[in-house]
């Protein structure tokens, strides 16, 4: 056996050439963050973002009831104005700043007249609340000018790559000018984007959606090198355009409807909040579906699309219950009837809450709320007003469930016979079709018992665990079943235990997600990871396939009372981050400091029903973890899981705790 080498002593030529110090650590400032990673603001495969904020400012004070044309133009120096004819950007100086409340707008990432929601406020209702709109146009053109029309005034400056190049210039309107509005004309910097062409065809139709959903505004786009322009103002509404998109007729005339909250006490929205929506059935052919949030495109959908979907749903089914129309075992699913459907649905929201800043989905709980009170009436009164029409609309959506169960069948064939005998305290879910069933694997018999009550029992089975799961990491896949809870786990499943590079056989998996539940606490953090080990360690063709994840449960819940057109509520808030960024949301809603009350879930058992489902198990509103792989090449098994798992890893762990011990927050 060779002795050890002896150490090389390190010479000052080998030591790193770098010190890490307090000096070493950067604060960005201004516009300084869009500028080092602007793929956190806007898409940068194009510069189409940055412009449709102009567009979105300008279509919001149409939205506000100023103005009723907005011109865009193409320039033949590669550059793109947005003209308006609202109130105009205030360009006095800012009572706090001491700087011109214009120069603020396009220099300062959270600043802006959206953010004042009480009585008064210049906007109501506008895109959404991140603030960072036309600022990050700015940081990401070379030049940005600004000629704002105000007050018999004309105002002009101009920036450069965020930073004022010509300062603000104050003159009197001279005659002929028009006398309000903003014109902003960009120079995108194509070092920012990976093409520095603005895709036309995508231009144009957020304009033409724009004029849409603002009847009576006319929206326009020349072209200067052609000297073309195109117009569109459209009377009709949702209803005109969704008959030009759609490429097959409807099977029953087009449902179309309206209506917002009036701020009534018998409501529990704020005035003014609501939706218009207009909803073709077709029979064959590609759906088209668009929604939009105060105007802005929601091309990932969100919480107000499924607010409609949940609507159109349930007063389809009660018309189908009301009539008999059901055959028998047929079970009607939300997406029997969505799957037909083609629709443009515009919701008016106070406050939208956005997932991510390209603002593509709307994460908004109240919203699907909203959308489905009014929805719903309205298709139930419209189907027992048109019971012939309702009737071909049954028939249509069951014809989608009976196709659907029947698929479902022909996989159940293919797994034989031979099945295992489910877990005794598994409360399975009825269907069968793998896209949709989950299993939550539960802390605890009374969380297991609130899950049983509060979810969907369609799609959804809850297998609760009695105490801690056994640390499977350095247990042998022979002995795994010794463990009753492992066993259950795996029965449930529908998957063996395997290795790492195995081809297990997945065909019978029941369940396409499998979640773990657990309290959001540091028990509820144990159980996750001996679970995560379980898997990860026996099970990890699942985790490879995308098919684990972690339901993540608030910590917090938050009884905020009535604020200026918000009425009150129960806010949700899921670590102490996200406690002190709702209070902050609060107070500048204008609720006076200790108004609020604030609850703490100890577990999971100590939510109802119906808190459980609002917040965790409603896939429109909870937040569900992916568990996936990390780096490619990356061993975890050696240097993640094995410290923290292994028992003989008892030194490494020492070693981490006293490395990091003091950045933990202990939670007891």
């Amino acid at each position: 056996m060779s002795s050890k080498p002896n150490p090389v002593p390190v010479s000052s030529s080998t030591k790193p050439s770098t010190s890490y110090g307090e000096s070493s650590i950067r604060v960005l400032k201004g516009l300084e963050p869009v500028k080092q990673r602007p793929g956190m603001y806007t898409r940068t495969d194009n510069p189409l973002h940055i412009i449709q904020e102009v567009i979105d400012n300008a279509a919001d004070e149409a939205l506000a009831g100023f103005g009723k044309r907005i011109a865009v133009t193409l320039h033949t120096d590669g550059s793109i104005s947005v003209e308006d004819d609202g109130r105009g950007i205030p360009f006095g100086l800012h009572p706090e700043e001491q700087v011109p409340v214009v120069e603020i707008v396009f220099t300062r990432l959270h600043a802006g007249g959206k953010f004042d929601k009480g009585s008064g406020g210049a906007y109501s209702f506008s895109g959404g609340l991140h603030g960072v709109g036309v600022s990050v146009t700015n940081a990401l053109s070379t030049r940005l000018q600004v000629t704002v029309y105000r007050e018999k005034q004309v105002a002009q400056l101009a920036f450069s790559g965020g930073d004022v190049i010509e300062l603000l210039t104050v003159r009197p309107l001279a005659s002929g000018e028009r006398k309000n509005g903003t014109t902003a004309r960009a120079w995108p910097d194509p070092k920012y984007f990976e093409s520095a062409e603005l895709p036309r065809s995508e231009l144009m139709h957020t304009l033409r959606s724009k004029a849409v959903l603002m009847p009576g505004v006319t929206m326009t786009l020349t072209t200067e090198k052609t000297g073309e322009t195109l117009t569109w103002l459209y009377k009709g509404g949702l209803r005109d355009y969704l008959t030009q998109a759609l490429h097959t007729d409807p099977i029953i005339p087009l449902f179309e409807g309206e209506q917002f909250a009036t701020g009534g006490e018998t409501e529990n929205f704020a005035e003014g909040e609501g939706a218009a929506w207009c909803v073709a059935f077709t029979e064959e052919g590609a759906s088209m579906r668009e929604s939009y949030v105060n105007l802005i495109p929601t091309v990932a959908g969100g919480t107000h699309e499924a607010g409609l979907k949940d609507g159109l749903f349930n007063a389809i089914k009660g018309f189908i219950e009301m009539h008999s129309l059901m055959p028998k075992g047929v079970k009607l699913m939300p997406d029997d009837v969505f799957s037909r459907a083609s629709f443009v649905l515009s919701a008016k929201v106070l406050d939208p809450q956005f997932q991510g800043q390209t603002k593509e989905r709307l994460n908004s709980r109240d919203a699907l709320r909203l959308v489905t009170t009014y929805v719903k009436p309205s298709l139930e009164l419209w189907l027992n007003q048109h019971v012939d029409y309702g009737k071909k609309l049954a028939e249509l959506v069951i014809k989608q469930a009976q196709a659907r169960q029947k698929a479902g069948q022909k996989v159940e064939k293919k797994k034989g016979s031979g099945v295992a005998v489910l877990p005794g305290k598994l409360t399975d879910c009825e269907s069968r079709d793998l896209s949709l069933n989950e299993v939550f694997l539960v802390e605890g018999d009374s969380a297991g018992g609130s899950a049983k009550m509060g979810r969907n029992k369609e799609t959804q089975a809850i297998l609760p665990l009695r105490g801690k799961v056994l640390n499977a990491w350095e247990v042998e896949r022979d002995r795994l079943f010794a463990n009753n809870e492992i066993h259950d786990i795996s029965v449930a499943i529908g998957v063996d235990p395997h290795g790492p590079n195995d081809s297990p056989d997945l065909s019978g998996l029941r369940y396409g997600k499998v979640c773990i539940l657990s309290d959001a606490d540091v028990d509820g953090s144990h159980i996750q990871v001996l679970l995560l080990t379980l898997f990860f360690k026996h099970f990890p063709k699942l985790i490879e396939t995308g098919h684990i994840y972690i339901a993540r449960p608030p910590l917090f819940r938050v009884d905020a009372p009535a604020r200026g057109k918000k009425p009150a509520a129960k806010l949700y808030a899921l670590d102490e981050g996200e406690l002190t960024a709702t209070l902050d949301k609060l107070r500048k809603e204008g609720c006076r400091e200790g108004t609020w009350s604030i609850s703490r879930f100890k577990g999971l058992g100590e939510m109802n029903a119906e808190q459980l489902w609002d917040t965790t198990l409603n896939p429109d509103t909870r937040r569900l973890l992916p568990v996936a792989y990390g780096v490619p090449g990356f061993d975890l098994t050696t240097v993640s899981f094995n410290k923290l798992m292994g028992k003989g890893e008892a030194a490494s762990r020492r070693e981490l705790m006293e490395l990091h011990g003091d950045e933990v927050d202990i939670d007891i």
